[in-house]
C-alpha cells in the first residue's frame, strides 16, 4: 500500500517536472547547434576542396595545362577549407 502511493506521488512530480519544463521551453526542442557545427566543417572539408578540384580539373582540360592548375587549386580549396573550419569552431556550441 505504502509503495503506490510513493508511485503515484512520483508519477504526479514527474508529470508535473515534464509540464515545468514544456512551459519553459516552449513546446520545441532547441536545435542541437553542436550537431549543426559538425555538419558544416564536415561540408567544409568534403565540398571546398572537392569543388575547386573540379574546377581545376575543368579549366586543365580546356587549357591543356594538365595537372597543374588542378592542384593549384585543390591547395587553395584545402586552404580556404581549413580557414572556415576555424572560424566554425571559434563559434559557441551552446
Amino acid at each position: 500500500m505504502a509503495d503506490d502511493r510513493q508511485n503515484d506521488n512520483l508519477d504526479q512530480r514527474i508529470a508535473a517536472a515534464r509540464t515545468t519544463e514544456k512551459a519553459r521551453v516552449g513546446g520545441v526542442a532547441p536545435s542541437p547547434k553542436g550537431y549543426n557545427q559538425g555538419s558544416r566543417v564536415l561540408a567544409e572539408l568534403i565540398g571546398v576542396p572537392a569543388g575547386a578540384a573540379l574546377i581545376g580539373w575543368v579549366l586543365d582540360r580546356w587549357l591543356g595545362t594538365s595537372p597543374w592548375i588542378l592542384l593549384g587549386l585543390l591547395v587553395l580549396g584545402v586552404i580556404a577549407a581549413f580557414r572556415n573550419i576555424i572560424r566554425i569552431s571559434k563559434e559557441r556550441a551552446e
